[in-house]
């Protein structure tokens, strides 16, 4: 792999993609109505979610250069260390922007509509931290509208909106509160700094119990969908897995690097697992 590309990749996390792909499948799966996406669907959608996810994490670079610098945990980032310049990193942004757009044309001029309101939450939630704790439900909603977008992939119209709905307020209520977790890293620089996130404002214990109760809540969203929508009972031990995974990251959330990124990983999995299977089985 080339020294450009892996700048590239290390800029954009492209790792992160195991926390948005799954999600945004299940969308496609749940539009689906029961029928196998085209090869021409997935693959556009691929491309619309990686579009996506360069613009998000190109603009939170950006933004937030600056900030960066001053992380001892974030200095080495790209953009504050110096090993991708500004002009590089707009050029990255805009090649998401033209993926995005151009894969969103492609699959419907629906989705071409809807495609410049996620770009509006890519750039309030980077922000969101300099003036409330709240920035973490802007991370849980940009993600959140994943699921769908996936939907409106295979199902272009406002109809029928309960199933992907109920997703996305799970994954908007599961990824705010691991973005929580998360935040713990940096929570003496946040204060230091005069950031807000729920663990410079209350504390890690206090972060990390609300963290808790906003899993509970997105599991009870996870329940709600699959009881109303269409899923065979067979998928139940996979609703049982995820449950637990969301206990087991709460249980092991001091380890940032275990709760966060290999926990999550699964748990995105497990819920699509769980829809293919209750809707192919």
């Amino acid at each position: 792999m080339s020294f450009a590309l892996r700048k590239f990749f290390a800029f954009v996390k492209i790792e992160h993609t195991l926390f948005s792909l799954p999600l945004i499948y299940s969308g496609v799966l749940l539009g689906s109505g029961g029928s196998v996406p085209s090869w021409d669907i997935l693959l556009l959608v691929l491309a619309a979610a990686t579009g996506a996810r360069t613009i998000a994490f190109a603009l939170n670079r950006i933004i937030d250069r600056r900030i960066d610098g001053l992380n001892p945990r974030t200095a080495g980032r790209e953009l504050p260390s110096g090993k991708m310049s500004l002009t590089e990193a707009i050029g990255v942004l805009t090649a998401g922007l033209m993926l995005y757009f151009g894969s969103a044309y492609l699959i419907s001029s629906f989705c071409l509509l809807l495609s410049p309101i996620p770009l509006a939450v890519f750039v309030l939630y980077p922000t969101m931290k300099r003036y409330t704790p709240l920035a973490h439900f802007g991370v849980g909603l940009g993600l959140a509208m994943g699921p769908l977008g996936g939907w409106f992939a295979v199902s272009p119209s406002l109809d029928n909106l309960l199933a992907p709905g109920l997703l996305s307020f799970f994954t908007l209520f599961w990824v705010t509160g691991f973005d929580i977790i998360y935040a713990t890293l940096d929570e003496e620089f946040d204060r230091k700094a005069a950031l807000f996130s729920f663990p410079s404002r209350f504390g890690r214990v206090k972060a990390l119990r609300y963290s808790g109760y906003l899993h509970i809540v997105a599991f009870v969203f996870l329940v709600a969908l699959f009881f109303l929508s269409p899923l065979s009972l067979i998928a139940l031990p996979l609703l049982a897995a995820t449950g637990f995974l969301l206990y087991l990251e709460q249980k092991r959330a001091e380890d940032v690097e275990l709760a966060f990124f290999r926990i999550n990983a699964i748990a995105g999995a497990c819920v699509f697992a769980m829809i293919l299977v209750g809707i192919f089985v």
